[in-house]
């Protein structure tokens, strides 16, 4: 339950070519030259993140933009494996330099699920212990060792979308391979920067969710290794990081007990 990048993400891959869909307005990154295949409305974003715009295309499809640019084609990579394999992502259509093109995915998220009392913060954490529980019974796509899995690094309920399919995970931006109880830890502790933020009224529901997860998720990595992966957000989340840690650790040891 925290900020994260817009809804509908899109991720690329390797070797694919895009090409306008009929009516979109073609337009550089860099207000430069026009390249061929570099498909962008000129409409405004469908919807604004931390570090990407989603804007709106033909044929079902977005294109997420990240603003400082970079390149997309691992994080296709990933969302390419992961739809192979059955998990539930959007599906990648292209991947070039900061741009994915991706399935348009309609649904509220998790998040504004369990604000408009849809889902209850409990089933909200049923919902992201299954999405991870699913994700590290996966091989990982590299590693050989039967302990390190796929992680997300950053699953929470602003980066889940409810479709009548189910839920769809979005935001593949900090996916790498390691042990799942580090995905759980950073979970946990996203959650928790929540449930510790005095200046937001999800603070009562986040602690549920958090209560709800830690029991439910499985083992957590320790709260130093998740803190080191949430290090360097901005000095406001950086201030909250150890009194989150410090409710996580207090959750779990009460999680424990029971």
């Amino acid at each position: 339950m925290a900020a994260s990048p817009a809804r509908g993400a899109v991720r690329p891959a390797d070797n694919d070519t895009v090409r306008p869909a009929d009516n979109d307005t073609v337009r550089p990154a860099d207000g430069g030259s026009v390249e061929p295949g570099a498909a962008v409305p000129a409409a405004a974003p469908l919807a604004s993140g931390r570090t990407a715009d989603v804007y709106a295309l033909d044929g079902g499809r977005v294109l997420r933009r990240y603003r400082s640019g970079g390149d997309v084609r691992a994080e296709a990579e990933v969302m390419r494996h992961l739809h192979a394999a059955g998990y539930p992502v959007p599906r990648v259509h292209h991947a070039d330099g900061p741009d994915l093109v991706l399935d348009r995915v309609d649904g509220r998220t998790l998040l504004e699920a369990i604000v408009a009392g849809e889902v209850t913060p409990r089933s909200g954490a049923s919902v992201l212990a299954g999405l991870h529980a699913r994700l590290h019974a996966l091989p990982a796509p590299r590693s050989a060792d039967p302990a390190v899995r796929l992680l997300h690094l950053d699953l929470h309920a602003q980066n889940v979308l409810l479709t009548p399919a189910g839920p769809v995970v979005i935001d593949w931006a900090n996916a790498t391979e390691g042990s799942p109880a580090l995905d759980r830890a950073v979970t946990a502790l996203i959650i928790a920067e929540t449930a510790v933020d005095r200046s937001v009224p999800l603070r009562a529901a986040a602690a549920e969710v958090l209560s709800a997860y830690v029991a439910e998720a499985g083992p957590l990595a320790p709260m130093a290794e998740a803190v080191a992966r949430r290090t360097g957000l901005g000095p406001l989340e950086a201030a909250r990081l150890p009194e989150a840690a410090a409710l996580v650790e207090a959750t779990a040891r009460v999680a424990g007990a029971r």
